[in-house]
């Protein structure tokens, strides 16, 4: 154990490049006077929709408001349902039920972690108004097949993209394929801030001009409120942040990718490796593997001193705040969350880290 401790992630290292350009945004920031809905908020806004070849984005205060504000711009029913992946963080989940929403789960596929197309027609009720997929870990779900399903039964698709920044399905990017791509910028994401923050694509006018007014108190002009809204504004420091580091996605993408290509190829086979397709471009968000003693592999890791993550370690019908959902039993799921480990795998880390947590990985037994 002479090695030095290999952190999970260490965002004071991951933000270094960028620190001197930061402490200039802020300065700028201070300078302008102008603190609320500015003009970083509006650039960003610009370059994020430049970024993905679409119009229309709408910046919020994080990814979970913009789950709750796209679902709420679609003026549902109370009790209408929305499908959604078993194996989800809860934050998906949650969006649903602020608004009056019911939560249907659909397993995922063992491969991909993502929801499983060939499992959610069954799952489609008169009740059904749309699908939530769920891009986990950095890998773009399967959107023909979803895509066609949507087109059928006449239901909205909200992307939930907090974890999949520049990831692509068959050349096309995570955030483009729905009615609502939806971002969180977590300071940990891909394309994290230095707080929380986030953002909507969206596809018409219409919804734009509605997605700036829930935002907003329901205010499109200055006192005057025209819908019920909220308070849930992407913050100006934090869009300026996020400028900064928007440039550079490609290259912390390529960076966790070369690093994930380390482990694909020098993991030994006591590992349950992520599925490479060519039709799927995985930026990685997390790399994880699975194991059946997925425990005493983490302690073994931490006592090796490497730290890991369980993304995550209680599925989302096992939650106390979701006791009406306890007694539902989503096996595919549970054996996802009984076995996942998240490792290393930051712009922070280098090759040699990764090279050390594979040497150390290949020799548990």
């Amino acid at each position: 154990m002479s090695h030095t401790r290999i952190p999970y992630e260490n965002l004071k290292a991951l933000n270094k490049p960028f620190e001197e350009a930061f402490k200039s945004k802020f300065n700028d920031f201070l300078n302008s006077g102008w603190y609320i809905l500015g003009n970083e908020v509006s650039e960003f806004e610009k370059e994020f929709a430049n970024y993905h070849n679409e119009q229309y984005v709408v910046g919020v205060a994080n990814g979970l408001d913009a789950l709750i504000l796209s679902l709420k711009c679609c003026n549902f029913k109370k009790g209408d349902e929305v499908i959604v992946p078993s194996n989800t963080y809860i934050a998906s989940i949650l969006a649903i039920l602020q608004c009056d929403l019911v939560p249907v789960f659909v397993e995922p596929n063992m491969e991909t972690y993502n929801i499983d197309p060939k499992k959610i027609e069954e799952a489609i009720t008169s009740k059904t108004v749309a699908i939530m997929v769920v891009h986990l870990y950095g890998q773009c779900c399967e959107m023909d097949p979803i895509i066609k399903l949507t087109q059928q039964h006449d239901l909205k698709i909200v992307e939930d993209c907090a974890q999949a920044h520049g990831a692509e399905y068959k050349g096309k990017p995570t955030g483009t394929f729905g009615d609502y791509g939806c971002f969180s910028f977590y300071p940990t994401k891909n394309l994290g801030a230095l707080g929380d923050a986030g953002a909507i694509i969206c596809k018409t006018e219409e919804d734009y001009v509605k997605l700036r007014q829930l935002r907003n108190y329901g205010s499109e002009k200055k006192y005057h409120n025209g819908i019920i809204g909220y308070n849930s504004r992407l913050d100006e420091v934090q869009a300026s942040f996020l400028r900064v580091k928007l440039p550079y996605l490609n290259d912390i993408n390529n960076h966790k990718k070369a690093l994930a290509s380390i482990y694909q190829s020098n993991l030994n086979h006591n590992f349950i490796k992520p599925v490479i397709d060519s039709n799927f471009n995985n930026v990685y968000h997390i790399y994880n593997i699975r194991h059946k003693e997925r425990d005493r592999l983490k302690i073994y890791l931490s006592e090796n001193n490497i730290d890991t993550e369980i993304h995550y370690p209680v599925a989302p019908h096992k939650q106390k705040a979701l006791k009406q959902l306890n007694n539902l039993s989503y096996p595919i799921s549970e054996e996802i969350h009984a076995t996942t480990l998240s490792l290393p795998c930051s712009f922070a880390h280098t090759a040699d880290d990764i090279y050390k947590v594979v040497e150390i990985l290949n020799q548990f037994n």
